[in-house]
């Protein structure tokens, strides 16, 4: 450790100390005078204290482990395989069987240990499950109005999965609906799903008239564009989820050593946050197409 490394490590438990002492007094003095100085005050003493934190627990990892080498920022848009049983077999099919392991084991473990204990008057767990029921019947009522709640388990099981996938991302592992395998077949599903829901309802007949409406003339047209729908599904699902692990492996690799804390607060918007909206949109575009089938 160099003369400087020490003097910064110093300086950074200085500030985080002062930080936190100061954040004390101007607690208290708000307490006795609540005015906006004060308040401006212990905001300016929090973000010395988090700063001086920070850069403290950096230099002292630094310290005891070293600075290590930078390395060529490198990333695949396919992901690794790996030999089973003879097979090569993509990581992230590997990762998605044993995600729908656990969520089968979590389902069932409710099913045996909950369900049972459900009463007439909803409290605790049962409460916000009826809550999270009700409420997602009337966003599928209100977005496939003609199928209806059919689709209940299906967009449920959708949510529960992505959501599962993405949060395999926070364990350090390359989330699978950041593979374009998966993403495309979930899309394919939905593209079964809108034309078979299409032909129940309207019949064969049907169907096809209602792609040619209001004109023949664009038949074709509407040919290609319900072709297009899974493709597009799945690159944009597939694109959204491959960009926040991009994001994320950047900001690692850019801050180096000092990738500390920071990382982990914005992983929470590209590993929770943001996946939580790529499943809502899939999950609309899954309806108002299966809705526009249907007719």
């Amino acid at each position: 450790m160099n003369l400087l490394d020490i003097i910064l490590i110093a300086v950074s438990a200085i500030a985080a100390a002062a930080g936190i002492i100061l954040t004390v007094l101007t607690d208290k003095k708000i307490k006795e005078h609540p005015e906006k100085k004060l308040k401006k005050r212990k905001k300016l003493a929090i973000v010395l204290s988090i700063a001086g934190s920070w850069l403290f627990i950096v230099k002292i990892l630094s310290w005891i482990f070293g600075s290590g080498e930078s390395e060529e920022f490198t990333l695949s848009l396919a992901a690794e395989r790996t030999e089973l049983f003879g097979y090569s077999v993509s990581q992230t099919v590997l990762v998605t069987w044993v995600i729908i392991a656990i969520v089968f084991l979590l389902a069932l473990i409710f099913r045996i240990f909950a369900v049972p204990r459900f009463k007439d008057k909803p409290t605790g767990l049962q409460n916000l499950m009826e809550i999270a029921v009700e409420n997602l019947e009337k966003y599928v009522k209100e977005k496939a109005e003609g199928p209806g709640l059919v689709f209940c388990s299906y967009i449920f099981s959708i949510a529960v999965l992505m959501l599962a996938c993405a949060g395999a991302e926070l364990f350090g592992i390359r989330a699978p609906t950041a593979d374009i395998t998966l993403t495309l077949a979930l899309a394919l599903i939905t593209f079964v799903m809108i034309n078979y829901y299409g032909i129940r309802k309207k019949g064969v007949s049907g169907r096809i008239k209602g792609l040619a409406s209001p004109t023949p003339v664009i038949f074709p047209i509407r040919i290609i564009c319900d072709i297009a729908v899974p493709v597009s599904m799945a690159c944009r699902l597939f694109g959204n989820m491959l960009g926040g692990l991009i994001v994320m492996d950047l900001i690692y690799y850019a801050m180096g050593n000092a990738a500390v804390g920071i990382p982990g607060v914005l992983g929470l918007y590209f590993n929770l946050f943001h996946p939580v909206i790529q499943a809502f949109i899939f999950i609309t575009l899954t309806l108002t197409f299966i809705n526009e089938a249907t007719e």
